[in-house]
């Protein structure tokens, strides 16, 4: 079952938020500025992407991707914009892509946004929206072992990087946007086994750090 918790009242508490089959995994969750909680996450029964929202003041779950019975909807991240609209990136295991869903519009709609046909591509992605309302994705290039990352600026096309080449590295990435527009990644090498950093300031290029090299370190 997908679960919830929050201190909101002063102390935990815990709600079943969607029991229905195996569901709940690979959650991310996000608070609009009503307070209101959005959460994603993959409904391991039916393979497919689902969200859940109190916005209403009760929980209600939404099947956003079921793709006709393709396994989609792992390793998903949601972000919430200051318009109340919702923003999942998320992997596609079927057809190996990094997807990406938005009800910006008022109704849920999905993209692929990197469909590279050699490749599976789209594993441990993480979505950040910026005050101008760009979206920025960074995901896993499984096939070749690299660090990834899309942008879509308001009303342009997705673009697709290589940030990160050397090793295999990239899993479990994590991306934030400061107020700025700078954007910054934390992920993993998994061949030097450390935690890695990427940043790039507005009208900048890309640089990498390795953070924290101490044994084998820099998971999740």
């Amino acid at each position: 079952a997908l679960m919830y918790a929050t201190n909101v009242g002063g102390s935990w508490g815990t709600t079943t938020v969607d029991s229905t089959g195996n569901t709940g995994q690979y959650t991310s969750i996000a608070v609009g500025t009503s307070g209101a909680a959005y959460i994603s996450y993959y409904d391991v029964s039916n393979f497919k992407l689902m969200s859940a929202t109190n916005v209403s003041g009760s929980w209600g779950t939404t099947t956003i991707d079921s793709a006709n019975g393709t396994r989609t909807g792992q390793y998903t991240s949601i972000e919430v914009g200051t318009s109340g609209a919702a923003y999942i990136s998320y992997y596609d295991v079927t057809n190996t892509n990094l997807m990406y869903a938005t009800n910006v519009s008022g109704t849920w709609g999905t993209t692929t946004v990197d469909s590279t046909t050699s490749a599976d591509t789209g594993a441990y992605s993480s979505i950040a929206v910026g005050t101008s309302g760009a979206v920025h994705i960074s995901y896993y290039d499984v096939t070749n072992g690299n660090l990834m990352y899309a942008t879509k600026a308001v009303g342009g096309s997705w673009g697709t990087s290589t940030l990160d080449s050397v090793n295999d590295t990239g899993q479990y990435t994590s991306i934030a946007v400061g107020t700025s527009g700078a954007v910054y990644i934390a992920y993993y090498d998994n061949t030097s086994k450390d935690l890695r950093y990427a940043t790039k300031d507005v009208g900048g290029a890309w640089g990498t750090t390795t953070v924290d090299n101490t044994n084998d370190t820099g998971l999740y």
